[in-house]
């Protein structure tokens, strides 16, 4: 198994246990990485756990949006693997509706987990990263955040301020020896998405150049690649994984 590019690299990845988050947990669990799955889905964790059976795979329910329980799972992750090498602030939830239907508890709920929640994992993993000079930061953007998108001003708030924020790090945290970027996902074939009309996911299939929606693993992939040694001097860059839907 040489050359594995993510070899005992320790990875906190949030939201990682549905969808892109659990696609992007066995990638990185192959690339040799210990792998902590930081999510609320205290049922789907554990069924991955399983699943995945390694001694190399750790879950921690979390609740992003509170500082508290941020800290808690960092601690636990340091106790258990000793370090944190990569983080990725994957964890997103949406609750869309268009601007006069929006409610001020779904405006909020999508900016605390998305924003806040953001904030929260990258303050305290930052922290254990300065001190030993190096780490990589990747958070989960979207083309929703660079363009707009019908139905989710909540949303595509949450994820403008994560382009914003990362290129803030960037500046901030480049000195320090941190990497930080960001990956924009277009349409991404998960469950949720699955779940829609064959006619809906048509549509949407044929709104892309390349004709076919994103998988998880396409988002995966893209994680792997700014994780690894190989784009180390990619930084404060936001990585567009969508088909070029939005060219």
């Amino acid at each position: 198994m040489g050359n594995r590019r993510l070899e005992s690299q320790v990875a906190i990845i949030t939201g990682g246990a549905n969808g892109i988050g659990k696609a992007t947990v066995k990638r990185f669990l192959e690339e040799g990485a210990k792998v902590v799955i930081g999510d609320f889905d205290e049922k789907a964790g554990a069924e991955l756990v399983n699943e995945l059976n390694s001694e190399n795979v750790l879950f921690v329910q979390v609740d992003v949006s509170d500082q508290e329980s941020v800290q808690q799972m960092v601690e636990k992750v340091i106790n258990q693997f000793g370090t944190v090498d990569i983080l990725i602030n994957n964890a997103g939830i949406t609750r869309d509706a268009t601007l006069t239907k929006m409610t001020e508890a779904n405006f909020q709920d999508v900016l605390n987990v998305n924003i806040n929640g953001v904030f929260n994992c990258t303050q305290e993993v930052a922290a254990h990263m300065i001190e030993k000079g190096k780490g990589k930061i990747i958070t989960s953007s979207s083309v929703s955040g660079i363009y707009g998108n019908f139905g989710q001003t909540n949303y595509a708030a949450s994820k403008a301020a994560v382009v914003g924020m990362t290129k803030t790090w960037a500046k901030e945290l480049g000195r320090k020896g941190i990497n930080v970027n960001a990956v924009a996902p277009g349409f991404t074939l998960t469950a949720m998405v699955e779940a829609m009309p064959e006619n809906v996911v048509e549509k949407m299939n044929a709104m892309v150049p390349l004709q076919r929606l994103g998988t998880p693993d396409d988002i995966a992939n893209a994680y792997l690649f700014l994780a690894s040694d190989e784009a180390s001097y990619v930084h404060g860059h936001v990585l567009h994984v969508d088909g070029a839907i939005t060219m």
